[in-house]
C-alpha cells in the first residue's frame, strides 16, 4: 500500500522535471540559486580572461608588468612627465613646490658636503678644530633651521596665491624635503634654473 503510494508520487515529478528542461523557463520563476553582484560578476569575468591557468606564467606576466611601470616612472623622474611619476610627486601643487624649492639655492642642499667636513674635522685630535667643529654643527644647523622657516612661509604665501582652491597638503613639507637633497641628485630632475622664477 505504502510501496504503490510512492510509485505514484515519484511519476508525475519525474515528468515534471522532464517538462520543465524542455519548456522554456518563466521569467519570474525562480532560478534555484542567488543572483551574484554585479562586481563579483565582474570580477570572476576579467579573472577568466586575463588570468593564465599556470602560476609561473602568472608570476612571471606580473614581473614583466611591474618592470615596464618601473622603467616609465624611471624615465618619468629623469624628465618629469606628468604621467608616469609616482603618486607623491603627481600634480600641478607638487611640480611648483618643485619648481619652486630648485629655482633657489638653500642652505640645507649644502648639509650633506658640509657635515663630511665637519665629520672630519671633529675626528682629528687637536682641541681647536675639535672646538672648531662643534661650532660650525651649531652655525650651519641654525642657518639651515632659518633658511627652512623663512622658504615655508614664502612658499605658502605662493601656493595659497597660485592655487587657491586646490587641496596643498603636505605641499611644504615635500618642499622642505627637497631641500635636503643635492640639486643634482634631486628626483624628479629640477626642470628650472637658478634664479628663473616658475
Amino acid at each position: 500500500m505504502f510501496r504503490s503510494r510512492s510509485n505514484a508520487e515519484k511519476a508525475p515529478t519525474d515528468k515534471v522535471t522532464a517538462d520543465l528542461s524542455k519548456a522554456p523557463r518563466d521569467p519570474e520563476a525562480p532560478k534555484g540559486r542567488p543572483t551574484p553582484k554585479r562586481s563579483e560578476a565582474q570580477t570572476q569575468r576579467r579573472r577568466a580572461s586575463t588570468v593564465p591557468t599556470d602560476r609561473k606564467e602568472a608570476a612571471k606576466r606580473q614581473r614583466e608588468a611591474r618592470r615596464v611601470d618601473m622603467a616609465k616612472q624611471r624615465e618619468a623622474l629623469a624628465n618629469g612627465d606628468q604621467r608616469y611619476l609616482p603618486a607623491r610627486d603627481k600634480g600641478p601643487v607638487r611640480k611648483f613646490v618643485r619648481d619652486f624649492v630648485d629655482s633657489r639655492f638653500s642652505v640645507a642642499e649644502m648639509f650633506l658636503p658640509l657635515a663630511v667636513i665637519i665629520l672630519v674635522l671633529s675626528m682629528i685630535r687637536i682641541g681647536s678644530l675639535q672646538s672648531l667643529s662643534l661650532l660650525l654643527w651649531l652655525v650651519v644647523i641654525v642657518l639651515i633651521v632659518l633658511d627652512s622657516i623663512g622658504l615655508a612661509f614664502r612658499l605658502k604665501r605662493a601656493l595659497a596665491a597660485r592655487f587657491p582652491d586646490e587641496p596643498k597638503k603636505g605641499a611644504v613639507a615635500y618642499g622642505l624635503m627637497r631641500t635636503l637633497q643635492m640639486r643634482r641628485l634631486r628626483l624628479p630632475k629640477p626642470q628650472v634654473k637658478r634664479g628663473e622664477r616658475p
